[in-house]
């Protein structure tokens, strides 16, 4: 199973995976604080933390389908929500 990391730089990490985990909340199971946050998606869970430096996440998935559908997923909604920000998508990386 691939392993899909994304790391987004920004001193507003805490604030936008809340408003990640709140707006996926209507569709899917979540769970979330200040620093750590989790959504359950059909091609895996999503595993959040926020630090100061910026918004870590770490998702296990099926194949290399659920790769892009992650990618996709994760950055349209972020770039809504950063759109102050200077970068709008995450870095990403598959192990």
């Amino acid at each position: 199973m691939p392993t899909v990391k994304g790391y987004y730089a920004t001193e507003n990490a805490s604030k936008y995976m809340q408003q990640l985990c709140k707006h996926f909340g209507h569709k899917i199971e979540v769970s979330c604080d200040a620093e750590k946050g989790w959504a359950a998606f059909e091609m895996g869970t999503a595993h959040m933390t926020a630090t100061d430096a910026g918004l870590r996440l770490i998702c296990e998935v099926q194949d290399a389908a659920a790769v892009s559908a992650v990618h996709d997923v994760i950055d349209r909604h972020l770039e809504k929500f950063a759109f102050r920000e200077p970068v709008k998508t995450m870095e990403w990386s598959v192990e």
